[in-house]
């Protein structure tokens, strides 16, 4: 998905210093900005599922040590997965600003 995102926005950047977009263009730009800010939401979703997972087994762990294996494992996804949607809400941002500017 990432490279796929900066492919889609150096395509995109490169047609506006050669010009403006045809009016397919912008079109096809509008759908996907949609597309990536409905993938962001529900990488957000799946980001405070497994926040709230890990304090539930965080807190269990207090009761018996055996609930600190599910805690450590939703640390690990954590630490990989919230800097994979830092990603995706920075791109998405960065293409409402594009948007912006291809209407300005």
């Amino acid at each position: 998905m990432k490279k796929y995102i900066e492919n889609y926005i150096n395509e995109i950047e490169i047609k506006l210093e050669k010009g403006k977009l045809t009016k397919e263009e912008q079109q096809i730009f509008k759908d996907k900005i949609t597309f990536f800010a409905h993938e962001r939401l529900i990488h957000l979703l799946v980001t405070l599922f497994y926040v709230i997972y890990t304090l539930i087994f965080f807190c269990l762990g207090m009761l018996s040590y055996y609930f600190l294996i599910p805690f450590a494992i939703g640390i690990i996804f954590l630490l990989f997965y919230i800097p994979h949607y830092f990603f995706l809400e920075t791109k998405v941002q960065y293409m409402y600003k594009l948007y912006d500017k291809i209407y300005k």
